[in-house]
């Protein structure tokens, strides 16, 4: 069920460094990031892995504290893509989590589900033993009969690894079986905190969810099939200089429309990120190039799950219907499309 779960898609970045308050997708797609006042790290996407994979996100850190707040790595599922689970029924699955995991420090860790849809979860501790090693985990949770997911596209159950915590996160009681959400048994079972030395680091790679009380060897998925699987949350379009976005025509004289069909359709209508600056793109037509601005706000409203317009305006000037061709002009440009959840 998990996308990217060998993290070999980083189509953010490779690394990202002085991440302090994160709360969003830094390196390795589809995996989520939240942390406040637990230290400082660099988060990226690695090359240390075990037999067989080559990444795993990483999580070093480089200023520590010693009272940490939350730092949790989390995995997004939609609704829609969960029903054969059955949660909610009487038949509900018992559902088995894998991955291999290394760490600068031993002791016991812990993860959950958490259901958004109905304000649930579960929870189980698992050991790392050796610092330093790269360890196989296995973990099963008992189906929940109660709560049904939604059918749709939204969020409705997250894995969440705990990695350090406060006592908000940590005074209660692991929930070995489903319960009401509580925030005090989120970590009870979490006796280390990543970032209390800066000689701290997490790896991780080779995770599956999958239906039942056993765990299989991972599916190793082609790199072109888990791109697209990424696409529908996150499509980089334009990542530094001469780079293609596509072909537009003039809708005015000083207006260039720019049409963009996405690699596969998106979860959602995407918003944009775009490098702004009035250096950054530039039109071809006619063996003549044209500088022209581009930012958020030229993220048209008509745009949708397959298609982006973007409205190109600055120092150009072309006749009307004339078709050209857009280019990134700076290695500094930057056009992301995002739907994650």
């Amino acid at each position: 069920m998990v996308v990217n779960g060998a993290m070999t898609v980083a189509q953010r970045s490779s690394s990202v460094a002085s991440q302090t308050s994160t709360n969003g997708y830094t390196t390795c797609d589809r995996w989520h990031l939240q942390m406040n006042s637990s230290g400082t790290f660099t988060v990226s996407q690695s090359t240390t892995a075990p037999e067989g994979f080559a990444n795993s996100f990483k999580i070093d850190c480089t200023t520590a504290d010693a009272s940490p707040d939350y730092l949790i790595l989390s995995y997004r599922f939609e609704g829609q893509d969960l029903q054969r689970i059955k949660k909610g029924t009487a038949s509900a699955e018992s559902l088995t989590l894998s991955f291999w995991v290394r760490s600068s420090k031993t002791g016991t860790y812990q993860v959950n589900l958490q259901d958004i849809d109905n304000t649930r979860n579960i929870g189980a501790t698992y050991t790392i033993s050796s610092a330093d090693t790269w360890e196989y985990k296995t973990v099963t949770f008992a189906g929940d009969t109660t709560g049904s997911l939604d059918n749709d596209n939204a969020n409705s159950l997250n894995v969440e690894w705990w990695l350090a915590s406060g006592t908000t996160f940590n005074s209660g009681a692991v929930p070995t079986s489903w319960e009401a959400k509580s925030n005090a048994d989120r970590a009870a079972g979490l006796d280390v905190a990543i970032g209390a030395s800066i000689s701290d680091d997490f790896y991780i790679t080779g995770v599956q969810l999958e239906i039942g009380e056993t765990s299989t060897p991972v599916e190793h998925i082609p790199y072109s099939d888990q791109l697209a699987r990424c696409q529908r949350y996150f499509y980089q379009l334009v990542d530094g200089a001469n780079q293609s976005m596509g072909t537009g025509g003039y809708y005015a004289s000083t207006l260039f429309i720019l049409g963009v069909d996405h690699p596969v359709p998106m979860r959602a209508k995407p918003t944009a990120s775009i490098t702004s600056g009035t250096s950054y793109y530039r039109i071809w037509r006619n063996s003549t190039s044209e500088y022209c601005s581009l930012s958020t706000a030229t993220h048209h409203s008509n745009s949708t799950t397959d298609h982006s317009i973007f409205d190109m305006t600055g120092d150009i000037s072309g006749p009307v219907g004339y078709f050209g061709r857009m280019l990134s002009n700076s290695s500094s440009a930057n056009v992301y499309l995002d739907a994650e959840l």
